[in-house]
Parts: C-alpha cells; sequence; structure tokens
C-alpha cells in the first residue's frame, strides 16, 4: 500500500509574519494570496471586510500590505532560489 502524504492547509495564525523566512513556500504563497486580495478590496470597495483578531493581516492598511507583499515576494525568491 503506497504512503499517502497528508496535505494539511497552512495557518496563517499561528505563524509570525515578521519572520518570514521561518515560513514554507506553501504558507508564503497562501500569504501572498491572501494579501493581494485584501489589496484588491481596499482599491475595489468602500467598506473592507472585518478580519478576525487572530488574522496577521488585522489592523494593516494599504500601504502595509503592499510592503509585507514585498516581503513575501522577496521570501519567496529566496527560498525557490535555495530549493534549486
Amino acid at each position: 500500500m503506497p504512503f499517502i502524504q497528508e496535505r494539511t492547509l497552512a495557518d496563517l495564525k499561528i505563524k509570525d509574519i515578521t519572520k518570514l523566512e521561518t515560513w514554507n513556500i506553501k504558507e508564503l504563497r497562501k500569504l501572498r494570496m491572501t494579501i493581494n486580495n485584501r489589496i484588491n478590496e481596499f482599491e475595489n470597495s468602500s467598506k473592507q471586510k472585518e478580519l478576525a483578531k487572530s488574522n496577521p493581516l488585522q489592523n494593516k492598511n494599504l500601504d502595509e500590505l503592499k510592503e509585507i507583499l514585498e516581503k513575501v515576494l522577496k521570501a519567496e525568491r529566496e527560498l525557490t532560489t535555495q530549493n534549486r
């Protein structure tokens, strides 16, 4: 019987957003998508959805989100370069 690896979702709530170097590629990708969605919400809606207190993006404004996104993109690049 072949080994079946359990798929787990990246849980952003338990991660430290200031230590992206400790995140894996799956978690970084999920964070990037979440940030992009949040940026789109800021740019296309007059009222943004309230985020849970456990969400690492809670209370972040548009400029902060864009800054975090740049850091995430850099961390993704560094991680993919290391894995080559």
